[in-house]
Parts: structure tokens; C-alpha cells; sequence
């Protein structure tokens, strides 16, 4: 008979010590891991694939009901076991709803957090045998449709519109969403969402070939579920990071989510022309002024000879319609629709900015946030185009114009 593995998620590290200590003084037990926080629990929990997650509810990064939550939907044939000081009824009812199988109240004997744990994996057990469920479910994801954000300069609010879309996405679809931070040297995603990393893109530049476990080692998760890959802590960490990375990157990350986002550098350079080129939509960006408009029909004329045109979407950010330009005098000098508008919400923008929450999630009820929502409804509507193949001397000779060829 095989053991029953254990992955025990506890903030303070002498609860996991103790807690391992009384499980393997049980032969029918094996523990295969530890997480010190919610975050690091999926990661491991996707890693590992144990039976049994034993998950305290009250940690600093993600606390334990919002992690249950996400691995009932991420890791549906790993069961989790709550444990917690809180012996309220109502803290049970929330993650029995979170999708906990079991709760348990600290202190707990040795013989309590056993007789839970074998209770749990044999209704399991005996769950799956009734309805024939196999214990490694079949794979059905499609690759990822990736979606990579690009405009002309900076303060247009790409990157604003990059995270509220992720979190929307993820929050509403319950989909596995990466977000890919390639601005290298000054990006910003992990402020936005409030994550402090400990590893960063830049770590994947020490690895000869980029496989999808180091990416996952290397990835930040956020409360709604999404996944980030940051930008690197330091400027010159950045120079690391070349354009086989990144293809690398995302070539690895594509099977194993359903979409990933990409905030692209504004400008032309090998790493943006990377994310670009595999695509399968392209967001341009662009704000209410002459500079931007000017440079997103530069833009365009560059992505049209590129092959890319069908690619392209319009978003138009910060859009007043008191302003002195008009939608149309947009349109008319960029020489195409606009797909998408956003509201002008400075205020609300700032704040939810300074404190870390998605607009999405601090203003729900702001205009910003209801657009926001109806651009994640047509992505989810929309079923996935075929990507066409690059132009190799298109590519090459824009690389040779902007001084990228190696």
C-alpha cells in the first residue's frame, strides 16, 4: 500500500516541525514537503501533487481559506484539511464552502490530526472508487492564448490595464492566468498587486535551458489566484535576460495555462519584439494626447509590416469625453477603430495604486472597472485565433533598423 502524502502549510516554522514529528511516527504517512504561506502552498501543492494538504488559516501572504479555494479548482484530486485556533462555527462554515474537507482546532493530539487525516484519504479513497474517478485526472487544457500590452511611451496606464485584466479573468473564469512583467529594468507588477519578490525573471538567466519547474519556483502568487512573473529587483539584473529567454519562457508556460499576459518595455527592442511575435493578440495602448497618438500610428505601420495587423487591438485609456480630442479624431489619425475605451478614474487610480488592490477589486463599481469587465467578457467569449507565422526577413530586417541583430 502506498503512503499517504502530506504537504503540511503552517507560517510558523515550529508548527510544521512539530507537526511533521508526530506524522512519522506513522508508517502509512510520508511528508513530502512544507509551505510556509498560501502562496508558496500552491506552488508546492502543483509541484508535489500530495493527497493531503494540512493548511493553517491565518498566514500573512494569503491566508489558508483563499489558498483552499484556489486548490479546489487548481488541484481538485488533493484534499485539505484546515487547521486553526478559530473554533467558531462560522470560520468552519468557510472553508467547508472554500472546499476543505476536514477542520481542526490547535491545540490537536497527535492521535487527532492522524485519525483526521487517514478519515479524509479513506473517504477519498473509497469516493473515486465509487465513481470510477482515476487518480490522475486527464489533462484537457488548451495552450494559453497570450495577450501582450505595448505602448509607445510610458503613463498611458498599460501595465494598470495588464493587472486589472489578469485579476478580472482569473476572479471571474477561475482560470489559471499568468501575468509576465518584461518591462526587465523598471517594471511594475509586483507593486500594483502588493507582492514583494523573492525571485524574479532575472533568476532564470542562471539556467541554461528554462524549463516550466524553475518558472514556477520563480513565480509570485496573488490572492485572486493569478500568477506573476516579476521584473527584475535591479536595473542592471535586467541585461540577463535576453530575447531566447523570453521565447524559452513562454514556450514553457503556454501548456500550463489558460492565459498569459504580457506588459511589454514601450519600445522596440528584443525582449518586446519576443513577446510580440507570439501572440495572439496585441493590445496597444495608447492616453488622450498628441505624443501618443502620434507614436501608436508609428507603431502600427511597423506591426502592419510585420504581419501582425490582425493581431492588434486599440485600447484607449483614461478616455474623457470632455476632452479637446475626440474619439473620432482618434480614430481618423490612427486610421482605425478604437476596440476598447477606459474611463478616465485618476483618483480611484491613485489610491488603489498606493495601496496595492487592483482597481478592479478596490472600485468595483467605477466606470473604469465596468469597462474593464466587458473587455474581459469578449476575451472569454472569443475563442482563440490561429497565431500566422513570422515573416523571417521582416524580422530580421527590423532587427538589423533598430540595432538588435546579435
Amino acid at each position: 500500500m502506498s503512503k499517504i502524502r502530506i504537504l503540511i502549510v503552517d507560517d510558523i516554522k515550529n508548527t510544521r516541525e512539530s507537526i511533521r514529528r508526530i506524522l512519522n511516527f506513522n508508517t502509512e504517512i510520508e511528508v513530502v514537503g512544507e509551505a510556509n504561506g498560501g502562496s508558496e502552498a500552491i506552488r508546492q501543492t502543483e509541484r508535489l501533487n500530495p493527497d493531503l494538504v494540512l493548511m493553517d488559516i491565518s498566514m500573512p501572504d494569503m491566508d489558508g481559506i483563499r489558498a483552499t479555494e484556489l486548490l479546489s479548482y487548481r488541484a481538485p484530486k488533493t484534499s485539505v484539511i484546515i487547521m486553526s485556533f478559530q473554533s467558531e462555527t462560522e470560520y468552519m462554515k468557510k472553508a467547508m464552502i472554500a472546499g476543505a474537507k476536514e477542520y481542526i482546532v490547535k491545540p490537536f493530539t497527535g492521535n487527532d490530526i492522524i485519525n483526521t487525516i487517514l478519515k479524509v484519504y479513506k473517504k477519498d479513497t473509497r469516493k473515486r472508487e465509487i465513481l470510477n474517478i482515476p487518480s490522475e485526472p486527464l489533462e484537457d487544457r488548451s495552450p494559453a492564448r497570450i495577450i501582450s500590452l505595448f505602448s509607445t511611451k510610458g503613463g498611458v496606464g498599460k501595465t494598470t490595464v495588464a493587472v486589472n485584466v489578469a485579476v478580472e479573468l482569473a476572479n471571474r473564469q477561475l482560470a489559471k492566468v499568468l501575468l509576465i512583467d518584461l518591462n526587465l529594468q523598471f517594471g511594475d507588477i509586483a507593486s500594483f498587486l502588493n507582492l514583494v519578490p523573492k525571485k524574479t525573471i532575472a533568476d532564470l538567466a542562471q539556467v541554461t535551458t528554462v524549463k516550466y519547474e524553475e518558472i514556477r519556483f520563480n513565480m509570485l502568487t496573488h490572492t485572486s489566484g493569478v500568477e506573476v512573473l516579476a521584473a527584475s529587483t535591479r536595473p542592471e539584473y535586467a541585461e540577463l535576460i535576453t530575447a531566447e529567454h523570453i521565447g524559452q519562457i513562454l514556450n514553457e508556460v503556454k501548456p500550463n495555462f489558460d492565459y498569459v499576459i504580457c506588459d511589454n518595455v514601450s519600445r522596440f527592442d528584443e525582449i518586446s519584439l519576443s513577446g510580440l511575435e507570439v501572440a495572439d493578440e496585441i493590445w496597444l495602448v495608447l492616453g488622450m494626447d498628441i505624443p501618443s497618438i502620434k507614436n501608436t500610428k508609428l507603431s502600427l505601420d511597423i506591426l502592419q509590416n510585420l504581419n501582425y495587423s490582425h493581431k492588434v487591438k486599440i485600447i484607449l485609456n483614461r478616455f474623457d469625453k470632455k476632452s479637446t480630442i475626440t474619439l473620432k479624431d482618434i480614430e481618423d489619425s490612427i486610421n482605425l477603430k478604437v476596440d476598447y475605451t477606459i474611463s478616465n478614474e485618476e483618483q480611484p487610480f491613485i489610491t488603489a495604486l498606493n495601496k496595492g488592490i487592483p482597481l478592479i477589486e478596490a472600485y468595483p463599481n467605477a466606470n473604469a472597472s465596468e469597462e474593464i469587465r466587458k473587455i474581459v467578457e469578449k476575451i472569454i467569449e472569443k475563442p482563440k485565433e490561429h497565431v500566422a507565422k513570422k515573416d523571417p526577413a521582416k524580422m530580421k530586417s527590423f532587427q538589423k533598423i533598430f540595432g538588435l541583430g546579435r
